[in-house]
């Protein structure tokens, strides 16, 4: 492959990373400091970038090189948060979602693959309760945060008001992309584990509190169990439309899943694999996600399709997830 062909497919890559809204002309033209019509010539080819803009590009748009040089390794390059100790990092991460998720939703043709280890973060956030809940949790036991060690666990907390705007921002994209999930009967343990252990550990002001995350909980599974039924995914409280998107859920009784994402947008696989419970680290490596994608494809062949059709094993299921919230109810009393 000539340079020209490599410089030209490198820009095709960094294009793919924007928003649909936005100029590449004019992103390169600021980025190198160089005139619209400069940044076309380096675009078409015309004008060879030189290893200082090669530099300033791939740090600015967290491209791995080697993959326009066809450098043979092993290496498969990722990007990603690592935690710290600031007390911004769970809004930080609310605004990284926020933004992955607007960019995915800027691709008419898009979909999400999400093999469900856990109730994704973003569905909990349709219930305010909810919603709190898993703000205490991720600040107090998480990313530790000094603030919110020595507190109990409060619905009225204040210091959770600057997520909430940002988290209905969240579930709102959330919302707006058609949507692939692999579950098993473990996805709802751990948030069951997590109300029980502060319970067990006296963080709660009243059984009363815990009692209502119960109920909560199974609101929410009411909710998703409405939307396998129809096929379609839309916000709690409110009913599907015509913009709502297609949502298909999928139930795997033999495998142990692991809260991998996979964003398709148009020809573009772009992976998201989770770590530090939060936080995902994220690759564009086309074998890796040619091959991931063969895997996820093989785990919904082996998986029963409950969204649409299959009432029987979708009722079956989520009355198995209800009798475990009714389980934690019981021991209330």
């Amino acid at each position: 492959m000539e340079t020209t062909d490599v410089q030209q497919l490198f820009f095709q890559h960094i294009k793919s990373t924007l928003a649909a809204h936005l100029s590449l002309v004019d992103d390169i033209a600021e980025i190198l400091g160089i005139s619209n019509d400069s940044a076309y010539r380096r675009i078409r080819g015309e004008k060879t970038i030189s290893f200082d803009e090669i530099q300033k590009l791939c740090s600015h748009y967290r491209v791995s090189l080697d993959q326009f040089l066809h450098l043979k390794s092993d290496a498969i390059i990722f990007n990603g948060r690592i935690n710290n100790d600031s007390e911004t990092l769970f809004e930080d991460y609310l605004e990284s979602v926020n933004k992955n998720l607007h960019v995915i939703n800027s691709f008419e043709n898009r979909h999400l693959y999400f093999l469900m280890k856990d109730i994704p973060p973003f569905v909990h956030f349709q219930i305010p309760e909810l919603s709190a809940f898993k703000f205490y949790f991720w600040t107090k036991s998480i990313l530790h945060y000094e603030s919110m060690q020595k507190k109990i666990f409060s619905l009225d907390d204040p210091s959770f008001e600057k997520y909430y705007l940002l988290s209905n921002q969240v579930i709102d994209a959330y919302n707006k992309v058609p949507t692939t999930e692999i579950w098993n009967i473990e996805s709802i343990n751990s948030t069951i584990r997590q109300i029980e252990f502060y319970r067990d550990s006296g963080l709660y002001k009243s059984d009363t509190d815990v009692k209502l995350l119960y109920e909560k909980l199974e609101e929410l599974i009411n909710h998703i169990e409405r939307q396998a039924e129809l096929g379609i995914k839309f916000k709690i409280g409110t009913e599907p439309n015509k913009n709502s998107v297609s949502y298909r859920l999928f139930v795997n009784e033999f495998v142990t899943l692991d809260n991998t994402l996979m964003a398709e947008m148009d020809n573009i696989r772009l992976t998201f694999i989770n770590h530090s419970v939060l936080y995902f680290v994220a690759t564009r490596d086309e074998q890796f996600n040619d091959a991931l994608f063969t895997n996820l494809d093989n785990l919904m062949k082996k998986s029963t399709l409950i969204s649409g059709v299959g009432e029987k094993e979708r009722v079956r299921f989520f009355n198995q997830l209800r009798d475990k919230i009714h389980s934690g109810q019981k021991s209330l009393n």
